[in-house]
């Protein structure tokens, strides 16, 4: 494939492969301290994932500079829009990385100031792509519900995990700010949380009653682990640095976290259920819906690890031990999958297969 024809059908979605990285990144960090070797793992990821990111970015603006009506057509279609808004979460989670895995390799200064720096760049795009995307999905005519899936969830989901960068770089704002600040990580919270609510009503609505996802689109049932997992850390990220400027329920918010994170064993078995029923019975054909089973298991992972720190519960921990070696391996299988794809230049037509039939 060329680069003026890679360039030129850069999916949107490429930037949930820096969000899958990027999450196993971190939660091989977390379980560094089970199983020390992990720590290599993390610092490879971490390099190739801020490499990654920087290719990606380069494309993506290239696309705007010198194919926009390509990137404008995207922007307007039900189903691929849903996935702009991975570019600001790749800003988020690569300045989760840095400040995980970063800091005994760099400065703390240096890591608290990129992070800062990437916190605040990746805020600004997703509130644009927050209320830019409603706008256009709720102004369309052409909208049916065939197009409802869950990919819809990733704006909300990149509202949610604002706050867990957030919470953890506040303090490097002036005191003057840092209250506004506090507000808008509530904000971002609350919003993502609610939007989230909303839409899986919706998704269920079209799941029992206007038939099974489309082969390349199933991957995205996974999607749903997203704004649990990464509710729950950024709940417990905000719950520790508010509690220094206000006054927190932390025993009510910390048990709210612990039952949404509950039913994520609902969503987590319906997923692997959905997946094997796919294989075995219809098909699952490489897409680049594939990373959406990445990311979300990533987040689900990482609030079982930071849950069980709250509650000193083992089987919190193991249970998270346990789906970080499900997660590796779904890596794996998708990262190798995606080489060969792009490899073979089919890479186009599998992942925007769905985005042109929906057209």
């Amino acid at each position: 494939m060329s680069e003026r024809s890679f360039t030129r059908n850069f999916s949107p979605a490429w930037f949930a492969s820096v969000m899958g990285t990027g999450i196993l990144a971190t939660t091989s960090q977390f379980y560094s301290h089970t199983l020390p070797a992990l720590r290599y793992v993390a610092l490879s990821l971490w390099l190739f994932n801020s490499a990654l990111f920087l290719v990606l970015l380069f494309f993506w603006i290239m696309r705007w500079i010198r194919y926009s009506q390509n990137a404008v057509s995207d922007l307007s279609h039900p189903v691929n829009s849903q996935f702009y808004p991975t570019m600001p979460i790749a800003f988020i989670v690569l300045a989760g990385n840095f400040l995980q895995i970063g800091k005994p390799y760099l400065s703390a200064s240096f890591v608290l100031g990129l992070a800062n720096i990437f916190w605040v760049i990746g805020s600004l795009i997703t509130l644009l792509f927050a209320f830019l995307l409603p706008y256009i999905t709720f102004s369309q005519s052409n909208l049916r519900m065939e197009h409802v899936n869950p990919s819809w969830f990733i704006p909300p989901v990149a509202l949610i995990i604002l706050p867990l960068i957030g919470g953890q770089v506040l303090h490097r704002w002036p005191a003057s700010w840092q209250g506004s600040i506090l507000v808008f990580n509530y904000f971002c919270s609350a919003s993502g949380f609610f939007l989230y609510i909303f839409l899986s009503a919706i998704a269920l609505y079209r799941f029992m009653l206007h038939g099974p996802l489309p082969p390349q689109l199933l991957p995205t049932i996974w999607i749903n682990l997203g704004p649990i997992g990464a509710g729950v850390m950024a709940l417990l990220v905000m719950t520790r640095t508010s509690v220094r400027m206000i006054q927190v329920p932390t025993v009510s918010i910390n048990l709210f976290s612990l039952i949404f994170w509950a039913f994520g064993i609902w969503w987590l078995i319906i997923s692997i259920i959905m997946t094997i029923h796919y294989i075995k019975r219809v098909s699952l054909p490489y897409a680049m819906s594939w990373w959406a089973f990445i990311f979300p298991l990533g987040a689900y992972v990482g609030s079982s690890y930071m849950l069980e720190k709250v509650y000193n519960l083992p089987s919190l921990g193991w249970i998270g031990f346990a789906l970080y070696w499900l997660l590796l391996f779904l890596w794996v299988v998708t990262f190798l999958k995606t080489l060969f794809h792009f490899s073979k230049g089919g890479f186009y037509s599998a992942a925007q297969a769905q985005g042109q039939e929906n057209r």
